[in-house]
């Protein structure tokens, strides 16, 4: 029996972790993150120093944006992976809460290892100890609870071994999957165990491909076998789950057109005769016109956000839903009729199911017309004049046509991830990683390393605002220390874009979204020089063709390069024609703010209830 520390404990059985889906085996906890403080690094970190197996560290710059990039390895590895953070007590183990809101939020694996109070309480009140009058169980790693999917407090050697096989099965759960958290109280991190040899045997977590129920399959085909003008929405299920390829065939057999929401986007081909592109309030034309008129909604991987169903808009009244997705809660949705299973081979046993039945040539005649339609405004809105400031749109256009097929677009926040889900032209479901669940700024760069992490051999392009930027920049010397190659593209707008166009449709006149001091004068803020004070190249761009030539070395280079680019924040993108809800001031001394809620009023009208049994 190994005498080892419950830190040393906790290394040595990660090491040994793996997943297997279709044979396939991977690490599943091949490294770990960390910022080292009192809390763990008499634990964990000496562990990690120490301990002689296979898990490399990395030093990240913020707590936060480790869990970033853990979640961006686990969406890029189709969940099948995922990285373990670990920080100290107090301020480390709060900033963890972001990250792992959004890991949740998105479905992605992420295991995060706080530091904890001392479980002997012999000498509380210790450093950073909340002290809270109710209970001396109670400590600031409890803000985990919520947003973890599964959170233990190890308080005696003995409780490690359950809690991590809770935390593995969690992990590999695609139905559970979210941030899984282990508090370690720093005493009982360094406290020696007698562990049982078992513990740190090879083991392999099979990642299920459940199989939906052979009745379920069958009354959802009599649903979609009825339908004239059918929509499937491609949901990040579809990916994860490997089903692109299944799609496609159900698609092309069933004359089933495709809209896809942000986490399935690339589901399939940009330029395959039934893809329609993005749907809801990031949407396109083409897709949000044939949902509105779809009279039935087959949904595969999809949770249905609001900007998915534009507030609940988006669909007719009379539109059934046909619900596929490994999740029974997530099938439950808009009262469709549920297929509960894995995304492939739920569409493999619906398009056996379906045999025979396909939609008229004229409603695909009529899906093509509008998809050449949207095309048409997409081409205008991706380009500017050579020699003119390039606008944001224009900017998505230049990084689609530097980046390979292969390549990967990173973004999250502001109005660039609604503008990429509309303009992005992409063959590979791994070529577009938009973090749109959470929204979180100051994920761009941090998620580009885990991208990178888990694929080496692929170049990419993030995108971030400058609002977004300020919130996490620091993570530029975390690629520049590992030698990591992105292409950072700052799209530099004086401001909050997006929140401005917002607050201005409120009535809010834009308050607090422009960078600019007391007197209204832009702030002398130079966020280039910035980027490369932490060792990132930096090519300043003022024009469209200095931003493809700039765009062109950058991916020459083997260094991580800032495109530092400036662009119109009042120039905005084409619309999609959906409506979202955000509630409007029902009273106001101001003109705009009446105007508005009058618009918010009639736009709400359009909610439907979709509450027809499926």
């Amino acid at each position: 029996m190994p005498r080892l520390t419950v830190a040393q404990a906790l290394v040595t059985f990660l090491a040994r972790q793996w997943s297997e889906r279709d044979g396939v085996r991977r690490r599943l906890v091949p490294a770990c993150f960390g910022i080292f403080g009192h809390g763990n690094v008499a634990g964990v970190g000496e562990a990690l120093a120490s301990t002689d197996v296979d898990l490399p560290y990395h030093l990240c710059r913020t707590e936060q944006g480790m869990v970033h990039t853990a979640a961006a390895y686990a969406r890029m590895t189709d969940r099948m992976s995922t990285l373990a953070c670990t920080t100290s007590i107090g301020p480390g183990a709060t900033n963890l809460v972001t990250g792992a809101a959004g890991a949740t939020i998105n479905r992605l694996p992420v295991l995060l290892l706080p530091g904890d109070i001392f479980a002997t309480r012999v000498a509380n009140p210790v450093l950073q100890e909340l002290e809270d009058p109710r209970s001396y169980d109670v400590s600031v790693t409890d803000a985990l609870r919520p947003v973890s999917r599964y959170f233990d407090r190890i308080n005696r050697p003995e409780q490690l071994p359950a809690a991590l096989l809770a935390a593995m099965r969690v992990l590999t759960d695609p139905v559970e999957t979210g941030a899984v958290t282990l508090a370690l109280p720093q005493d009982v991190q360094a406290e020696a165990y007698d562990w049982p040899a078992e513990l740190f045997a090879e083991r392999v977590w099979h990642v299920p491909r459940p199989r939906p129920d052979r009745a379920a399959v069958d009354r959802a085909a009599r649903v979609v076998t009825a339908a004239r003008r059918p929509l499937l929405v491609a949901g990040g299920g579809v990916v994860y789950s490997g089903a692109c390829d299944a799609l496609r065939r159900f698609a092309e057999a069933h004359g089933v057109p495709v809209a896809e929401t942000q986490a399935g986007k690339g589901a399939l081909p940009h330029d395959h005769p039934l893809a329609l592109g993005a749907l809801g309030v990031s949407g396109t034309t083409a897709a949000n016109t044939v949902a509105a008129d779809a009279d039935l909604v087959i949904g595969v991987g999809t949770r249905y956000s609001d900007f998915t169903t534009a507030s609940g808009t988006l669909f007719g009244d009379g539109a059934r839903f046909v619900n596929l997705n490994v999740t029974g809660f997530d099938a439950a949705k808009l009262s469709g009729t549920q297929v509960v299973g894995d995304a492939r081979e739920g569409l493999a046993a619906l398009d056996a199911a379906c045999a025979g039945w396909a939609t008229a040539a004229a409603y695909r005649d009529e899906v093509t017309e509008l998809t050449r339609r949207w095309t048409a405004v997409a081409d205008v809105a991706r380009r500017s004049a050579p020699d003119a400031r390039p606008t944001q749109t224009a900017v998505i256009g230049a990084v689609n046509e530097a980046a390979g097929p292969r390549d990967v677009v990173v973004c999250a926040a502001g109005s660039m991830p609604g503008d990429l889900h509309r303009l992005w032209r992409g063959v590979d479901p791994k070529s577009y990683h938009v973090e749109y669940g959470y929204s979180c700024m100051g994920y761009e760069i941090a998620g580009g390393i885990g991208v990178k992490l888990a694929a080496p051999e692929r170049e990419v392009f993030v995108l971030v605002g400058d609002g977004s930027y300020l919130m996490l920049p620091s993570e530029l010397v975390t690629a520049v220390a590992e030698g990591m190659k992105l292409v950072v593209v700052l799209v530099d707008n004086q401001g909050f874009a997006s929140i401005g166009r917002l607050s201005e449709s409120v009535g809010a006149q834009r308050l607090g979204t422009a960078y600019t001091d007391r007197a209204g004068d832009p702030l002398p803020v130079d966020l280039g020089a910035n980027a490369a004070s932490f060792g990132a190249d930096l090519i300043r761009v003022d024009s469209t063709a200095q931003l493809r030539d700039a765009l062109a070395r950058a991916r020459a280079s083997e260094r991580t390069t800032v495109v530092h680019v400036r662009t119109d924040p009042m120039e905005a993108g084409p619309e999609g024609g959906a409506w979202w809800d955000v509630p409007v001031a029902e009273v106001s001394t101001t003109a705009a703010a009446r105007a508005a809620r009058a618009g918010y009023e009639a736009g709400r009208k359009a909610r439907r209830n979709h509450l027809r049994p499926g």
